[in-house]
């Protein structure tokens, strides 16, 4: 036998300093107080606890909080090697289970959050992962090995697959000690889970090889029908077939489906309608110290712009906040507009994307509809917001009349996600 080697590209690692998982404790706005000394904040310093400014508060960041590495077998084939086929041989090997990256509900590798995401994996584990959007290989492929020995040989293709959870970090009022209050770093309402995986290796492995627990070499030994009457008996030269390979691969069909089913979109209009019970204030959401607001679509087909209210608004530009709920300080309400009835939401079909524009619809019974919003010290009326559903930060990406309303994964790290809500 001769050592594994690795096989495909390596995936690389972001080195990104993993934020602290502890949670600050959130109280509820009673009274105004001052805000703390502004500090600048950046992703390697964003920790729960820690101080954030108003900028942040339409920004976000991940932090893990679990990690699982398990070897896994993306390709295998049992092959029986005689006296007289010793010496090199290609061999096709057959699909096991195929991974594939992905960060969240809408499992895309979009926009900072997903890469900084998985660099927090790399890093906490020490693992070059893949940070981007791939998978292992659906196909058979084939693996060449130099066999210097006859017997029965699994020959694989495998990986660490590492899966897990994370939380975000978000900015938000925290009432100190003293009955004052600060801008803090706090764990966030949105969470989801992860999968990547490190380099492939190939390598070929016999039952009577002595190798590492819990390597990938290991779990290709126990895809060989080891023990069994397959394994001792002699074969032809050429590929025996494995109960083990086979059972394992049914199993990695039927989760890989199950997953399929969970992450299927829904229908792009929400079968329910939702029965509102609105707050009485309506407000104006602004860009802060500027004209320009959010203003709803007159037209189906368009979406939430930045507009300046005039005669002609024809309250499109008024919102209220319905079916509030607060838990830990954060609000979550759905965002129901006075000119045209209809509530805030990202479009299904393109829900996943990085950059996806805020529209109206219909109310409904629909995460895409509901939002949190995260707030500034109590006497200031700025605000950040954020979908319930993608877990994305609301922004815009310049300040210009007739600029969209859209979703950023992180958040925009230049502060254009703060707004601020103006009673009219």
């Amino acid at each position: 036998m001769r050592p594994t080697r690795p096989a495909g590209h390596i995936g690389r690692t972001l080195v990104v300093c993993a934020a602290s998982a502890a949670v600050a404790t959130v109280g509820l706005a009673v009274s105004p107080a001052a805000a703390a000394p502004a500090t600048t904040t950046t992703a390697a310093q964003a920790e729960a606890g820690g101080a954030c400014t108003a900028a942040d508060l339409g920004k976000r960041h991940p932090f893990i909080k679990t990690s699982e590495v398990a070897p896994t077998i993306t390709h295998f084939k049992g092959w029986y090697v005689t006296n007289g086929s010793t010496g090199t041989q290609s061999v096709t090997t057959s699909v096991q289970t195929t991974i594939s990256v992905s960060v969240g509900v809408t499992g895309n590798i979009e926009g900072g959050f997903a890469v900084e995401t998985l660099g927090q994996v790399g890093a906490s584990l020490g693992l070059n992962v893949q940070v981007n959007y791939t998978s292992t290989s659906s196909t058979s492929t084939s693996v060449t090995w130099n066999f210097r020995n006859p017997g029965y040989y699994g020959l694989y293709k495998g990986t660490k697959k590492v899966t897990g959870t994370y939380g975000s970090l978000n900015c938000n009022r925290v009432q100190q000690g003293d009955g004052g209050w600060a801008l803090k770093w706090i764990e966030g309402a949105d969470t989801g889970s992860y999968t990547t995986y490190t380099a492939l290796e190939e390598g070929a492995v016999r039952c009577e090889d002595t190798v590492p627990a819990s390597s990938i070499m290991r779990k290709a030994q126990d895809l060989l029908d080891c023990g069994s009457a397959t394994a001792t008996a002699k074969h032809p030269a050429g590929p025996v077939p494995s109960a083990k390979a086979d059972k394992a691969r049914h199993e990695a069909e039927k989760a890989a489906k199950a997953e399929k089913s969970v992450r299927a979109t829904g229908s792009r209009a929400p079968a329910t309608r939702a029965a509102l019970t609105c707050q009485n204030p309506v407000y104006r959401i602004h860009v802060p110290g500027k004209p320009l607001n959010w203003s709803a679509p007159l037209l189906a087909n368009d979406g939430i712009r930045l507009r300046e209210s005039n005669w002609t608004s024809a309250h499109l530009d008024n919102w209220r906040l319905c079916n509030v709920t607060e838990r830990n300080g954060v609000i979550e309400a759905s965002l129901w507009n006075w000119g045209n009835g209809g509530c805030a939401t990202i479009p299904a079909d393109i829900a996943n994307r990085e950059q996806a524009y805020l529209t109206t619809a219909n109310c409904g019974e629909d995460d895409l509809q509901r939002f949190y919003i995260y707030r500034d010290v109590p006497g200031s009326s700025k605000v950040g917001l954020q979908n319930k559903y993608t877990g994305s930060m609301l922004g815009h990406d310049r300040y210009a009349d007739g600029e969209l309303i859209r979703q950023y994964s992180s958040g925009r790290q230049d502060g254009t996600g703060t707004y601020t809500l103006i009673a009219v």
